[in-house]
């Protein structure tokens, strides 16, 4: 027959066994999601990189074409009539010229913002997931300690970090806006 001592013993321990066999297995599932946001954020990153950098070639020559412009009008001005032609075909054709880059800028800048903005929507989520990591880590340790002390308290202390951090991973995965930005940027 076992003592009032045994079986309080017994409890924590079954207690601490079937915790950690959830939250262990929660923050399992909630890791392989995390890792898969980070690779979508660093692909939507290089994607905003990429953008940015076609947009500031673009914006290069739209600067050499605007140059050879101004050269073909002063180059017209100041030479005789009969080559007037050759250089305002020139002009024209670096108008032209100016106001394809002009709308590719517009579109590169639209699409490289669109990537930034992804790659933002997908920090959160990622911040979500780091969060609801620390917290099921935190319990899984505290909730050890309990089952070495033998106290409910510190095991029940355990547990609520382990509820938070199962919260924050539901709250990844559903879309919630569940975000304590204080502790994102403290641990940024």
């Amino acid at each position: 027959m076992q003592t009032s001592a045994e079986i309080k013993k017994n409890r924590i321990a079954n207690s601490v066994a079937v915790s950690v066999v959830i939250f262990s297995a929660f923050l399992s599932i909630t890791k392989v999601k995390d890792d898969n946001i980070v690779q979508a954020m660093q692909q939507a990153k290089v994607n905003a990189v990429d953008t940015w950098s076609e947009y500031q070639a673009k914006k290069l020559k739209l600067h050499l074409s605007e140059n050879s412009k101004h050269q073909a009008e002063l180059l017209r001005d100041t030479l005789a009539n009969s080559n007037a032609e050759n250089f305002n075909k020139e002009i024209e054709l670096q108008n032209k010229t100016m106001e394809r880059y002009q709308l590719d800028l517009e579109k590169l800048q639209e699409k490289a913002k669109g990537f930034e903005a992804t790659y933002d929507a997908l920090n959160f989520h990622d911040d979500q997931f780091d969060m609801s990591d620390a917290l099921l880590s935190l319990s899984l340790a505290v909730i050890a300690v309990s089952s070495l002390v033998e106290r409910w308290s510190v095991f029940f202390i355990g547990l609520g970090a382990g509820m938070g951090g199962i919260l924050f991973g539901v709250a990844g995965f559903v879309g919630w806006n569940l975000h304590p930005d204080w502790l994102a940027a403290f641990l940024s």
